[in-house]
């Protein structure tokens, strides 16, 4: 029974310390308005393989001067639990 409340605990662990990582690109001045575009970008195997990214260039449609910021959000990290990290997607989102 103990070696069962021992497996809980690190379970329960893990989930609670895992890490949310993002990050924040500006292009030119950086974001001139408040316009969103957000994507998901798709990986498999906890990342390392890259499916479907999105292309920060093509979101911002021309534009010379925006903001890219990346990150794992909740819902993605719900789903990247849920699958025992076989499916790992991030968002992006580029703010002209």
């Amino acid at each position: 029974m103990k070696t069962f409340i021992k497996f809980i605990a690190f379970l329960i662990a893990m989930s609670v310390l895992t890490s949310c990582y993002s990050y924040t690109t500006v292009v030119g001045n950086g974001a001139q308005g408040n316009q969103k575009i957000n994507k998901w970008n798709h990986y498999v195997i906890g990342g390392l393989a890259p499916v479907g990214v999105s292309d920060s260039k093509v979101m911002a449609g021309g534009a010379e001067n925006y903001t890219i910021h990346t990150r794992q959000s909740f819902i993605n990290g719900l789903l990247s639990f849920v699958t025992w990290g076989l499916y790992t997607p991030t968002t992006t989102t580029v703010t002209k």
